[in-house]
């Protein structure tokens, strides 16, 4: 080993270890239990076995190591957005799509294709690019894969100009916000804008946030380590203290956290999630009051819903095999054209073939979909899925390339249908579009939704 390094040799590296030890001793804190000194024992800290301590400090570093379960945050709430779990209406053991006989597998394709019929599968192509990003996106420093993201988030910010979302007064919570460039981009958008609120919903601790960067007044980031399954909006305090009219956004909020935001937005936070006593109301009349003009008569008096309202939603959908039918939000239409859990479980694993299934394509899917505002696991997620679906012998035998990517985008259509229905029965106009190139993402679909105009209240005069 160096001088003054930890002496133990780290096999996998082949070299020693390159952390400093406490003075007059041989290996550091990490690598302690290879030495016993005055007979003192180090063993794994049973929080986290990645790490170790000293035996008879066990008690004491319990207290405060990194990995013990710490208090609930207050917006806390079990399970919240969750969905109704019937356990009868799942099977216990779900066969892989590689064991299905070439009969069972026409018969699926079959029941998709006659759920399908009817459906708008051909989206309206609407991309769309935003002034606050256009100083990054003529940067010749920025490379190949910054550009893409860049391009996506000029796209989303375009489509939410012209939803009238980007306006004073509001609170912009982000999902999955990773590293926080959408929110990032929102601000800049905003920059003269007054009382604008970020939330910013993450599950992970995020290296290189971007939140630093944000030091005007007139804007307020606060992060949520929270799983979105989780979260009850009504009871972040920034949300009770302000009173502002949410916005939902999301890049690439992969598969079941689509459906956990969606409930969270339009159910959890729209009723009264505390305990506060009040009416109940049917859902369609309570969804359609859930925007609030952003301007508001000095001294008007506010109701319980002005409290909890919901401006729209802007969300790029994203890896439709993570979906869940037990957080799947379009149940009831699955239902209602003759489809279970058993079809939901297939078509999930089948909508992959649209992107990164298809063998000659799945590097490219990989690239493209690489995304810096992420969790480390994107990429994983896609290399486990070229590998499990690709290979499925009885449809390489059965299916050509086109064929299986055009199966694919119907699985995925099917399944974002249901999601449109069930914002369309909230009270919601929602619509998918193209907000990108295929080029620039495989994953290229928007979903978005405002309170339905017809179900908004005329002022009185």
């Amino acid at each position: 080993p160096e001088p003054g390094r930890c002496a133990h040799f780290v096999l996998r590296k082949r070299r020693f270890c390159r952390m400093i030890p406490a003075p007059g001793r041989r290996f550091c804190g990490e690598h302690g239990h290879e030495e016993e000194q005055n007979d003192r024992k180090r063993i794994p800290c049973p929080l986290d076995p990645k790490h170790t301590v000293y035996e008879d400090q066990l008690q004491k570093h319990l207290k405060k190591c990194n990995s013990r379960e710490k208090p609930k945050p207050v917006y806390f709430v079990q399970d919240i957005n969750a969905g109704l779990k019937d356990v009868a209406e799942i099977p216990e053991k779900q066969v892989p799509l590689s064991s299905l006989s070439i009969e069972e597998l026409q018969n699926l394709i079959v029941k998709l294709k006659k759920a399908s019929n009817g459906l708008e599968l051909h989206l309206k192509e609407q991309i769309l690019s935003h002034q606050a990003l256009q100083e990054a996106l003529n940067d010749p420093k920025n490379g190949e894969s910054a550009f893409k993201h860049l391009k996506q988030q000029a796209s989303i910010l375009g489509n939410m100009e012209k939803l009238h979302l980007l306006g004073p007064r509001r609170c912009f919570v982000e999902f999955g916000a990773g590293r926080g460039k959408l929110s990032h981009w929102v601000d800049v958008a905003l920059q003269n804008v007054e009382s604008v609120q970020f939330l910013l919903v993450e599950r992970a601790t995020t290296r290189f946030k971007v939140d630093g960067k944000h030091k005007r007044r007139d804007s307020t980031f606060e992060r949520l380590q929270v799983d979105i399954q989780h979260l009850c909006l009504n009871k972040v305090p920034i949300l009770e203290k302000k009173k502002l009219p949410v916005v939902g956004i999301g890049k690439h909020l992969c598969g079941a956290a689509t459906d956990l935001a969606l409930r969270c937005l339009v159910e959890s936070y729209t009723t009264c999630c505390d305990g506060e006593d009040e009416e109940p109301a049917p859902k369609r009349s309570r969804a359609a009051q859930t925007e609030v003009a952003p301007h508001r008569p000095a001294g008007s008096e506010s109701t319980m819903e002005d409290h909890k309202p919901v401006a729209g939603i802007v969300i790029a959908l994203c890896c439709h095999h993570k979906c869940d039918w037990t957080h799947y939000v379009g149940r009831e239409f699955f239902k209602s054209v003759g489809l279970g859990p058993v079809e939901f479980h297939y078509f999930q694993r089948m909508s992959s073939w649209a992107t990164c299934g298809m063998g000659e394509t799945t590097s490219k899917a990989s690239t493209s979909e690489d995304s810096e505002d992420q969790t480390d696991d994107t990429e994983e997620h896609e290399q486990t899925l070229s590998r499990t679906e690709s290979g499925s012998d009885p449809v390489q035998g059965m299916l050509s390339v086109e064929e299986r990517k055009e199966i694919g985008c119907l699985c995925k259509r099917l399944i974002d249908h249901g999601r449109i229905e069930y914002l369309q029965q909230q009270g919601y106009k929602a619509a998918l579009q193209y907000y990108t190139e295929s080029a620039v993402s495989l994953e290229n679909v928007l979903l978005t939704a405002v309170p339905s105009p017809s179900l908004i209240p005329e002022p009185t005069i």
